[in-house]
């Protein structure tokens, strides 16, 4: 089983400064009467993680060595859940296949936004039960997660949000609201199933659906790649822990997640 790479105690993946650095690769080729042809290569993306702790107790400070001398270094990959980024796809295109939805709900984009664009989206449910719209991430229940979105609806609306087996019921209404539910879902899952669930023929626009691995919100991300990074690895063969006090640790450890590998 692929491991993950571990959170702090306190339930987040990372401290600040964060640096996240991508790179893309476009391919050219030349003809022979001078022109050329250049494309996007989807395989060249690189993605790094410079991440810098201070004050790790000794738990924490020992877990990472664990988990980085398990991976043997820079030789086998995990799972890395992005510190920066929103774990869901697609997060302003719920018509994209990445999602989920029950047979019974309408989808119609291009709704006005709490930011004043134009990326919500207003769900109507035909139907006489709940039904949903969700992603399925290959992410481990057994870390700390918050879900967020923000919700209105012309007349008050109960709408539920689900992490894999946790769930909580809200009531949007004609403001806009942004919903927050923290939680561990199931230590034993390997997978875990996202979704926003409308009451029977409610009505209600959405906008903005985030999960980030954490036990709390950040401001809104929107994406098309989502943040679990499958096939992820230490940059380096060594790792480097300075003890800075009683119970105090420091460290910087860089992770890489190369779409060819």
């Amino acid at each position: 089983m692929t491991q993950t790479y571990p959170q702090l105690g306190s339930g987040a993946l990372s401290q600040f400064p964060i640096r996240k650095t991508r790179r893309t690769r476009t391919v050219t080729n030349r003809a022979a009467d001078g022109s050329s042809i250049r494309l996007a290569d989807p395989a060249g993306v690189i993605t790094e993680w410079n991440l810098t702790y201070a004050d790790l107790s000794d738990a924490e400070a020992g877990t990472l060595l664990a988990f980085f001398e398990a991976a043997e270094g820079s030789l086998n990959g995990f799972t890395f859940l992005d510190p920066a980024g929103n774990l869901l796809a697609w997060s302003d295109h719920l018509d994209n296949e990445v999602w989920q939805k029950d047979p019974l709900l309408t989808l119609t984009g291009a709704a006005a936004d709490p930011r004043g664009g134009t990326n919500a989206w207003k769900i109507v449910n035909g139907g006489g039960a709940g039904q949903s719209i969700a992603q399925t991430l290959a992410a481990p229940g057994a870390c700390q997660y918050c879900l967020t979105a923000y919700l209105r609806a012309d007349a008050a609306t109960s709408v539920t949000a689900w992490a894999g087996t946790v769930s909580r019921a809200y009531s949007a209404t004609p403001t806009w609201s942004r919903v927050v539910m923290a939680s561990s879902p199931d230590p034993t899952a390997t997978s875990l199933r996202f979704a926003i669930e409308i009451a029977a023929a409610g009505a209600v626009q959405v906008y903005g659906i985030q999960v980030e691995a954490q036990p709390g919100p950040s401001g809104y991300k929107a994406t098309t790649r989502g943040g679990v990074y499958e096939g992820a690895h230490f940059r380096d063969d060594a790792l480097g822990i300075t003890k800075t006090g009683v119970n105090r640790h420091s460290c910087t450890v860089n992770i890489i997640h190369a779409n060819y590998l």
